[in-house]
C-alpha cells in the first residue's frame, strides 16, 4: 500500500527530493513584518509609560550590552556579581562581528547597528522557515509556520539586539541545504551557526547525523565529495571558538566551560532545572518562571508530535539537541524559552493544523492568530520593560 500523501499530495519520502524552488514568500514576510512591527509598537508604548527610552530598551537590554561591548572594544570585559564572575568570553563572536562591520561602513551607532543586524537576520530566518515549510508541505503550511514563529510568547527577542535571529537564520538555511542536498552550503552555514551561539552546535549535530544516515543509506557507495566536505565543515565554527577561549584561559579543552560555570551555567542533565521546578511548585515565583516552565513543557510535547509525524531526520535531530541543551543546562531558568526560539521545526505540527483550519474555517484561524498576537505583544512588552529577570 502506498504511503499516505501529505498536504500538496507529497508523500513523506518525497520531502527531501523535491527540486522545485519555493515562490517568493511575499505574504509570509508581510505578515511576519506586520507582527513584529506591532510588537515593537506595543513595547515602545510600554517603555514610554514606564519612563524608559524605547531605543535603549530595544538595543541594549541585558546581553545586548555585552555583545555591543565586544563589537566596540573586543573581548576582555569581566564583571563580578558574587558568587559569579561574568566574562564576555561566554558570548560567541559572529553577532558582534557583524555589528562591528556595520558600524565601520555606516554612520550607525552600536545599538542601531545591532538592531539592523538582528532585524535583517530575522527576515532571513523567516525566509528560511518559509523555504523549509514550502518544501515539506506547501505554501499554506509555510506561511503558517512563519506567522506562528513571529507570534511566539518570546518572539519579542526577534526585535531586540539579540543573537537568536542570527542563529535561526543560519540554522534554517543550513537545514534547508541538507533537505535539498546542498551539503557544502549546509556545512558552511552550520559552522556559522556554531559561531553565533553556544547552542548553535545543534545545527552541526543535525548535519552530521543526516550525513551519516545518507552514507549508511548508500551503504558507503557513490557518496558525493560534497557530503564529506559539508560534514567536515559543520562543527568547525563552534569548535574553533571553544578552543580559542580555552587557549586564552590556559585550558584548551575546558577553558570555555569554566567560563560558563563562573556565570552559573553548566550542563547537569537537568538536575538544576528539576530543583528549580520543585521550588517553583512548592514556593511559587515570578510569573516568568511558570511561563518558562509551560513553554518548555509544550516544546517537549511538540517534539513528540514532530517525531510521530515522521519529520525529516535532520529537523528531528536539530530540535532534539536544542531541547537537550535547554533542559539539561542549569542556571537562568527564565532564559530557557529564549534558547528554544530557534527550534522552529517544533511548530510544524501546529502550522499544519492552522493551515487546515484556515482553509476550512478562515474565521476560526483568524481568531486563533489574533489571540496569539495579543499574548505575544502583551507578554513581550512585559518581559522586556516591566520584568526584571534576565531575558
Amino acid at each position: 500500500m502506498p504511503a499516505p500523501a501529505h498536504e500538496g499530495g507529497r508523500r513523506p519520502q518525497d520531502h527531501v527530493r523535491s527540486t522545485t524552488r519555493p515562490p517568493t514568500p511575499v505574504l509570509a514576510l508581510g505578515l511576519f513584518l506586520a507582527a513584529r512591527l506591532a510588537g515593537v509598537a506595543a513595547l515602545t508604548a510600554t517603555a514610554w509609560a514606564y519612563g524608559k527610552n524605547p531605543l535603549w530598551v530595544l538595543g541594549r537590554s541585558w546581553d545586548s550590552d555585552w555583545y555591543l561591548g565586544i563589537a566596540a572594544h573586543g573581548y576582555g570585559r569581566i564583571e563580578y556579581f558574587p558568587p559569579k564572575i561574568a566574562s564576555d568570553y561566554a558570548f560567541f563572536p559572529l553577532y558582534p562581528g557583524f555589528v562591528r562591520f556595520v558600524t565601520e561602513i555606516t554612520p550607525l551607532s552600536g545599538g542601531a547597528a545591532g538592531l539592523l543586524v538582528s532585524w535583517v537576520a530575522a527576515g532571513a530566518a523567516a525566509c528560511g522557515l518559509y523555504a523549509i515549510g514550502h518544501r515539506l508541505y506547501g505554501h499554506g503550511v509555510a506561511t503558517a509556520l512563519v506567522v506562528l514563529w513571529g507570534l511566539l510568547p518570546h518572539s519579542v527577542l526577534l526585535s531586540l539586539a539579540y543573537t537568536e535571529p542570527l542563529l535561526t537564520a543560519c540554522a534554517a538555511w543550513s537545514l534547508y541545504a541538507v533537505l535539498s542536498g546542498r551539503w557544502v552550503w549546509a556545512g558552511v552555514l552550520a559552522s556559522l551557526a556554531g559561531l553565533a551561539r553556544p547552542n548553535g552546535i545543534a545545527v552541526a549535530a543535525a548535519v552530521l547525523v543526516a550525513a551519516a544516515y545518507e552514507v549508511l543509506r548508500r551503504r558507503g557507495r557513490n557518496v558525493p565529495h560534497s557530503l564529506w566536505t559539508g560534514a567536515a565543515l559543520a562543527p568547525l565554527g563552534w569548535c574553533a571558538y571553544v578552543l580559542w577561549v580555552g587557549l586564552r584561559m590556559g585550558d584548551p579543552l575546558g577553558g570555555y566551560f569554566a567560563v560558563q560555570r563562573r556565570w552559573g551555567s553548566r550542563f547537569d542533565f537537568g538536575e538544576g532545572a528539576l530543583r528549580f521546578v520543585r521550588h517553583l511548585v512548592l514556593d511559587g515565583g515570578r510569573f516568568v518562571f511558570p511561563m518558562a516552565m509551560l513553554v518548555v513543557a509544550v516544546a517537549v510535547v511538540l517534539f513528540a508530535l514532530l517525531v510521530v509525524d515522521r519529520a525529516p531526520l535532520v529537523l528531528v535531530v536539530y530540535c532534539g539537541v536544542l531541547l537537550l541543551i535547554t533542559i539539561g543546562g542549569s542556571g537562568y531558568f527564565a532564559c530557557k524559552p529564549r534558547f528554544l526560539l530557534p527550534a522552529f521545526p517544533l511548530l510544524l505540527p501546529l502550522a499544519r493544523a492552522l493551515a487546515r483550519t484556515a482553509r476550512a474555517r478562515p474565521w476560526h484561524a483568524t481568531v486563533v492568530v489574533a489571540a496569539l498576537a495579543g499574548l505575544s505583544f502583551v507578554y513581550g512588552a512585559f518581559l522586556v520593560v516591566v520584568n526584571h529577570t534576565p531575558l
